[in-house]
């Protein structure tokens, strides 16, 4: 069942499963072939951005078959309900980052703000490669430039979304597909 907030579904549960699996193998084929470099001894390590990135990691990571670890960073940059902010880090990675790949996980780059500031962190930190993964680019809001290798869909137009992690005031992310908010539930 629809919840009310919805306009309408832009991408089905099985649109975004297939869209991931091609992503996943992508990815796999990618680092497989990096540099020759055993990937047992320095397996990938892959960086989901809390916390909307969770769902999209879990079903990423599990059809990528390389080895890796994962980690986890919680960034803010929102005030209050749905307006950005300033940047903020409220979790930092677990993991050492020196001499490693990375691959950041992230729900929508947007105006590139957040992943921005979250590139130039790590980038101090010398991992060996550090590439980006979205499940949503909406090229259109950028305001900063940044690099985004692996792209699951592009919104061309500047919708609102929620569903598969993306929420709205914290709700929703748990819809298995993506919906587009009404604009009367939309903040101004």
């Amino acid at each position: 069942m629809k919840p009310e907030i919805l306009e309408r579904v832009i991408y089905s549960p099985e649109e975004i499963a297939a869209r991931v699996r091609e992503l996943a193998r992508q990815i796999a084929a990618d680092y497989r072939s990096g540099g020759g470099r055993d990937p047992y001894r320095r397996p990938l390590l892959v960086v989901g951005l809390l916390k909307g990135a969770l769902p999209f990691m879990a079903d990423l990571t599990r059809a990528m078959d390389i080895p890796m670890e994962y980690d986890f960073m919680a960034v803010s940059s929102y005030q209050g309900g749905t307006s950005p902010g300033e940047v903020r880090i409220l979790k930092d990675l677990d993991s050492p980052v020196g001499a490693r790949d990375l691959l950041i996980v992230e729900d929508i780059v947007d105006t590139g703000h957040t992943l921005d500031h979250i590139l130039r962190r790590l980038k101090v930190r010398e991992p060996a490669s550090l590439r980006v993964c979205t499940l949503l680019d909406k090229p259109a809001r950028r305001e900063v430039e940044v690099p985004v290798d692996y792209v699951g869909f592009t919104l061309e137009e500047n919708l609102f979304v929620v569903g598969y992690g993306l929420d709205y005031a914290e709700l929703y992310r748990n819809l298995p597909y993506i919906g587009v908010v009404k604009p009367e539930y939309q903040e101004r």
